[in-house]
């Protein structure tokens, strides 16, 4: 497969489809205020934190039922009319994009915490329930949701793209995480996944068949998710290294030791300028691992002295600890503002973000090459990682302007994926396909995996309504 140029590799999923004005009217007609036809409304929907520019849905409905969503899907679906979920837009592969026309769905006001059952672990939610407002919601129980993807998304947007984080090396992503949903389908149909039990032989696996389906299958209305009890204490340390190299290898002797690490993060020195700039940190300008512990008093000492001495062996030094948590959030704050860090300093840029996972074992062997690939390339990048599960991020800086920046950009990822996989690994460890990935999926899976995955959407979804042009072009 040759390197993708500029948006070519896109072409086939762009081609917009007409949306009548007797939908628009039913629309209005049914939603009243809660539809919208307004420019700047449509304009905020039809864009993600993606590079990529796409005309905008013709209209977008503010949902606040499942009811609003199954008749808006319903009216869809009578005029074979495309239908976008929307979120709070963080995606990074342009899943919200309207590249086939259609009408947008906000779940933003299906924001209530529905039940929380506190004895089981599991909590039920609307998809517009943000992972914050969540947390808020149930944090008087001494339980919490540790899904931590850095921005503030909602459950149900998490769920659609099978969001992970910085907590996932101990917890697992939303796969793991995801009990039960409820769907409304690509007819109107309203279904229910899963339960609240703990496991199930019963039939096929369809919650996790929506969980990562990005939209595509249907659209997600309520979600149980498990939730964990607060560790009993909590220590995040800085520790900072000469190389990447020397983080790294820290990392991967971490993880195959057994050190049950709850979170361990790598921002590189070029990075840590960007943050350090953004928010005014002072934080030393090396190259950083950022790790959390959880545990009893005993077992976290114990966890943190372990690490430490492994990260001395590698030249790690300048450990800082943090125990209360405001000095914890202190020094996560360098890791959740990266991205924003890394825009703002190249005034007018966008980011072309990468996403690849390997196992742990190859983990060095992919990141070291691929920064080098990126310095010699001359363009700004940022670089972070959940790299105690082998997954990591660049970000290249690109001005969208300029389409010999992209080309570069594409260029670099296309190196750095093709590596991963060449390793095992996969082109999109937690952001999902979107637009950006459908290539590589199909390297990835291969022809006849993807040619299953779309008779599941056909069969499912067969006037191809449901988010269409994401995942592979239909």
């Amino acid at each position: 497969m040759n390197a993708p140029t500029a948006l070519s590799h896109l072409a086939p999923a762009i081609h917009p489809r007409a949306v009548p004005t007797e939908l628009i009217d039913a629309l209005k007609a049914r939603f009243a205020t809660q539809c919208s036809t307004a420019l700047v409304v449509r304009e905020q929907h039809g864009r993600d934190e993606s590079s990529f520019t796409v005309p905008p849905p013709a209209a977008v409905i503010f949902a606040e039922s499942t009811q609003d969503v199954a008749d808006a899907v319903t009216l869809a679906s009578a005029h074979s009319v495309p239908v976008i979920p929307f979120g709070v837009g963080s995606s990074l592969e342009g899943h919200l994009l309207a590249v086939q026309g259609g009408i947008s769905i906000d779940l933003g006001r299906m924001n209530r915490v529905l039940s929380i059952n506190a004895e089981d672990l599991t909590v039920t939610v609307q998809p517009g329930v943000t992972r914050k407002q969540l947390n808020e919601a149930i944090k008087s129980t001494g339980l919490f949701f540790p899904i931590d993807p850095g921005a503030d998304a909602t459950i149900g947007g998490m769920s659609a793209t099978r969001a992970s984080g910085t907590n996932a090396v101990r917890y697992g992503t939303m796969r793991e995480n995801v009990l039960a949903l409820e769907v409304v389908t690509a007819s109107g149909e309203v279904i229910r996944t899963g339960t609240r039990a703990k496991k199930s032989s019963a039939g096929y696996d369809l919650t996790r068949l929506f969980v990562g389906s990005e939209g595509t299958l249907g659209v997600i209305t309520e979600v149980t998710v498990r939730i964990y009890p607060l560790p009993e204490a909590i220590s995040a340390a800085i520790c900072s290294f000469p190389t990447i190299d020397a983080a790294v290898q820290t990392t991967i002797q971490t993880i195959q030791l057994g050190v049950p690490i709850a979170r361990v993060e790598l921002i590189d020195a070029n990075t840590v300028r960007m943050v350090n700039a953004y928010a005014r940190l002072g934080l030393r300008e090396e190259h950083l691992l950022l790790m959390e512990f959880h545990g009893s008093p005993a077992s976290v000492k114990e966890q943190a002295e372990t690490v430490q001495e492994i990260a001395s062996e590698h030249g790690g030094h300048a450990f800082e600890w943090a125990t209360t948590p405001e000095e914890r959030t202190r020094l996560w704050t360098a890791r959740h503002n990266a991205y924003f860090a890394a825009i703002q300093s190249k005034p007018g840029c966008r980011a072309i973000s990468t996403d690849t996972c390997v196992p742990i074992s190859r983990l060095a062997d992919c990141l070291l090459d691929s920064v080098a690939e990126a310095d010699a390339s001359g363009l700004p990048y940022f670089l972070v990682g959940h790299v105690g599960d082998g997954n990591f991020h660049f970000g290249y800086l690109i001005d969208p302007d300029k389409p010999e920046e992209r080309e570069t950009a594409e260029g670099l990822n296309h190196k750095l994926v093709s590596r991963a996989l060449q390793l095992e690994g996969t082109c999109t460890g937690e952001h999902g396909v979107g637009l950006h990935k459908m290539d590589f999926l199909v390297t990835e899976a291969g022809a006849g995996a993807v040619d299953m995955m779309r008779t599941i959407k056909r069969a499912l979804d067969p006037k191809n309504i449901m988010n269409p042009g994401k995942i592979f072009t239909q």
